[in-house]
């Protein structure tokens, strides 16, 4: 078995977590399958899965090993292709992490014409509320809303978002609408996060920022929980503009206090590779920003 093969096995052992079905996926034996780890682990001299009867884990040397077999195999799946003539058209499987509303919202629907555009093109995606690590979990498009700390990443910034406070016609009607975010304290709020922080309003006007801790009636870990909140009339709360752009289309919530909202949060598609990345990425990640730049809730 050639280099290149053991890569893929091994490949296939790590993101299936466990021999058997990486033997499965890859229709071999799972002796073939430990002998070419095995092979693999004496070539390089290093442990590179932890295994117990129920579970594969990578050590810290295969995680490292992991990320550049990915590369390597990429690279030589590109160079067939462009031997082939075939260069032209991006083929095999990539993946894109997003946060959950955001992805269905806005990233979801880009992605359903991947396949009309790309055929040869498979696309894996994975919507979550935190920050995936491309590298560690392996992660080839990240869709990001945050001001980017300097890493090793590519980023494309396509847009924006802005942190609103809102409520539904009817509430503002019942109590007023607020003026300034002193006037928070005589109305109701829906905090939408995690921990004390969430209960924290911070504004801006000018140079000058202020924290206002509204009277919280419920507090919630959903931003659409909040948003069904406010919009049967139990208070104000706090979103970022898309999470709630559909019921203030719909004249369901109105947005108050824009004068005081702070900078709007930047919106980047991220990458590992840059100029190196393959066919496929870069489809991706073309795809997605044409979508989102597009998209105008995100401006």
């Amino acid at each position: 078995m050639d280099r290149l093969d053991s890569m893929r096995i091994f490949v296939a052992v790590a993101e299936t977590g466990g021999f058997a079905t990486a033997a499965r996926r890859l229709v071999l034996s799972p002796p073939a399958v430990t002998r070419a780890v095995a092979a693999v682990e004496d070539r390089v001299g290093a442990r590179l899965l932890h295994r117990t009867t129920r579970i594969v884990r990578l050590t810290e040397a295969g995680a490292r090993f992991l990320e550049d077999c990915r590369r390597i195999l990429a690279e030589v799946e590109e160079a067939e292709a462009a031997a082939a003539g075939l260069h032209a058209e991006p083929r095999g499987q990539v993946s894109i992490t997003a946060p959950v509303l955001f992805g269905r919202l806005h990233v979801a629907p880009i992605l359903f014409d991947v396949g009309i555009r790309h055929p040869l093109m498979v696309v894996r995606s994975f919507f979550i509320d935190r920050v995936v690590n491309l590298a560690e979990e392996g992660y080839d498009v990240a869709v990001r809303i945050a001001e980017l700390p300097d890493s090793g990443l590519s980023a494309i910034r396509v847009g924006t978002v802005r942190r609103v406070v809102c409520a539904s016609p009817a509430y503002l009607a019942a109590h007023g609408v607020p003026q300034t975010p002193a006037d928070l304290a005589d109305h109701d709020a829906i905090p939408f996060g995690q921990g004390v922080a969430a209960r924290d309003w911070v504004f801006r006007r000018g140079d000058r920022t202020e924290t206002v801790t509204p009277r919280a009636r419920l507090i919630v870990n959903q931003a659409d929980v909040a948003v069904a909140a406010a919009v049967a009339g139990h208070g104000l709360t706090r979103v970022l503009s898309y999470q709630m752009a559909a019921d203030h289309r719909a004249g369901r919530l109105q947005t108050v206090l824009e004068d005081f909202e702070p900078p709007p949060i930047p919106i980047h598609v991220v990458h590992q590779e840059g100029r190196r990345a393959t066919a496929r990425v870069r489809a991706l990640v073309d795809l997605v920003a044409a979508g989102l730049r597009a998209d105008p809730a995100l401006r």
